[in-house]
């Protein structure tokens, strides 16, 4: 059988071998690698299905509870890995490279950040007008139909948001920013006023503004500590090696761990979508009145992941979108189950690094950075909301108003949580932009958790299309920084060349054999450090002993 021989393999090997069918093998081939996927998907079918069908037995709250706590649990492994893998990758990521690179990479990754997220902003201003989701009769069907919740005061602001960005970018103590964030308050307080002119002490309600912790790791925090601390160990060369070998080796570790607990998601997934669609009341009321306003912002999260993002990844980077996008099927059905970018955080490192090809060193840095202020879907559902809740009050907006809903719903959505049903707060800020009523925010409680899922997936998705762009864009940066550090190995291996002897008396080697048949040596070199091939050594200088002449006498 001759290499290349076009002929099939049943011909070569005889007639009794039945011919091989490889749209077959690659089919099975196809199933085998794909298989926790298939299974993932069939969980969210299952889910769906099964919790429509119970619905109709009217389970109570116990049933609920015990269908929901596969998932709970699942969702709680996932949330343990976050932390740990954050600070192992960030800091192996940012040790392997210099200061200078890791400036470029977080300053163009932010930027990315903002512009998306601005597009995503009109994208939903220009939908919801076309579309028209809102009217005063479903304002008043909701009303009548679902529980109305206390007045809504709306005390937070943009400033407020940005004052927290930046309490939790430096953190005070770095363990405690593991469980607690910062965030803005306003209390009600009573206070007591002597009037001089009556001489009559009346009570009055102060509202103070003051800063305290709620539970919550404080991402952004551990990021620009890991950030700071990675660099200036790679900046101590071999005094940090062992350091840096540490931090990876726990990264390694902890993508093992995932791997196992994703077998975990067919389930998890399943109980979770189901446990949602049986604790929502009045579904039907609910569907039916503010279906419109699902369907417009599930059509703009689409018009983004489908067109608009695999667009802008084939202009800048020139690859075939598709094959990315379906390469990462797997982190965009964990991040719908769980609403959650960060819960996700670990499945999508595995597959932008197993099945999407990124440079580790890349995705180290966006996708912590991404799933803490880079929201999407949250742009585009936050400029919805207002605008829908505005036609819902035949509150006519003008360019200025659109502008501002624009404006601040990107810079509200860099300045939220990762954490699910964030939007709604954000909503309140971009409703007094505009002077819209904030107590309307109430009506969205009953659909979020649905839309929430779907711009999830938005968010996620960006971040791993900010990654692919971000290492395209910094390729010649990173090549560079590659041909440095081989030529520095190249280098201490010269040096401990020249340090060795050329053929020691330890090992058994014929010298006059080294005449005959001269080594090959492989040099080390080229691109990301491959093997160049072998070269012949053309030229050996040794010493070779005199034989020692022995003589025998006969006795």
């Amino acid at each position: 059988m001759v290499w290349g021989d076009p002929r099939p393999l049943a011909i070569l090997l005889g007639s009794k071998m039945s011919p091989v069918r490889i749209t077959d093998m690659r089919w099975s081939c196809w199933v085998r690698k794909n298989m926790l996927l298939l299974l993932t998907f069939s969980g969210v079918l299952f889910g769906v299905a099964l919790g429509l069908a119970l619905r109709a037995v009217g389970p109570d709250s116990t049933t609920i509870l015990l269908i929901s706590y596969p998932g709970e649990l699942f969702i709680r492994m996932l949330k343990l890995m976050i932390l740990p893998l954050i600070i192992a990758s960030l800091i192996s990521g940012s040790a392997s490279l210099n200061a200078k690179i890791n400036g470029y990479i977080v300053a163009r990754t932010i930027l990315y950040f903002m512009a998306t997220s601005l597009l995503n902003a009109t994208l939903g201003v220009l939908l919801v007008i076309a579309i028209h989701p809102g009217s005063p009769l479903a304002k008043q069907a909701l009303t009548e139909s679902l529980p109305t919740a206390s007045n809504t005061t709306s005390t937070v602001n943009i400033l407020d948001g940005f004052l927290d960005l930046g309490r939790n970018i430096f953190p005070e103590n770095i363990f405690q920013a593991s469980f607690q964030q910062v965030h803005t308050v306003y209390e009600e307080n009573e206070v007591t006023r002597h009037n001089n002119i009556t001489g009559v002490d009346a009570q009055i309600t102060e509202i103070i503004r003051s800063v305290k912790y709620r539970a919550g790791t404080n991402t952004l925090g551990i990021i620009v500590f890991c950030l700071v601390f990675g660099t200036l160990l790679g900046s101590l060369g071999k005094k940090g090696a062992v350091v840096v070998d540490f931090f990876s080796i726990i990264d390694t570790v902890i993508l093992k761990i995932v791997t196992g607990v994703m077998w975990l998601s067919p389930l998890g997934v399943a109980s979770v979508i189901m446990s949602k669609i049986l604790s929502v009341e009045n579904l039907s009321t609910v569907m039916s009145n503010l279906g419109l306003f699902i369907v417009t912002v599930v059509v703009g999260v689409f018009i983004y992941q489908w067109i608009i993002q695999n667009f802008l990844y084939f202009i800048f980077t020139r690859r075939n979108p598709l094959h990315f996008y379906f390469s990462l099927l797997e982190p965009w059905v964990t991040s719908f189950a769980t609403a959650s970018t960060a819960a996700t955080l670990p499945i999508t490192f595995r597959c932008m690094n197993d099945k999407c090809g990124v440079d580790p060193r890349v995705t180290r840095f966006v996708l912590p950075i991404g799933a803490t202020v880079n929201m999407d879907g949250t742009a585009l559902f936050v400029s919805v909301g207002t605008i829908f809740i505005a036609q819902m009050n035949e509150v006519s907006l003008g360019i200025g108003e659109y502008s501002t809903i624009i404006v601040t719903a990107t810079a509200a959505s860099v300045a939220s949580a990762s954490v699910p049903s964030a939007a709604l707060v954000l909503i309140l800020i971009v409703l007094t932009s505009v002077n819209l009523p904030a107590e309307d925010v109430s009506l969205l409680f009953a659909i979020d958790w649905l839309v929430d899922r779907f711009r999830t997936t938005n968010n996620m998705l960006g971040d791993c299309y900010t990654a692919a762009i971000v290492e395209y864009w910094s390729q010649s940066e990173l090549q560079a920084m590659d041909a440095e550090t081989n030529a520095e190995s190249f280098g201490d291996a010269e040096k401990a060349a020249d340090l060795a002897p050329l053929v020691t008396g330890q090992h058994d080697v014929d010298p006059e054999a080294l005449l005959h048949d001269p080594p090959v040596l492989l040099l080390k070199g080229g691109e990301n450090g491959k093997v160049m091939g072998p070269v012949e050594i053309l030229h050996v200088e040794m010493e070779i002993p005199p034989k020692e002449n022995k003589t025998t006498t006969k006795i």
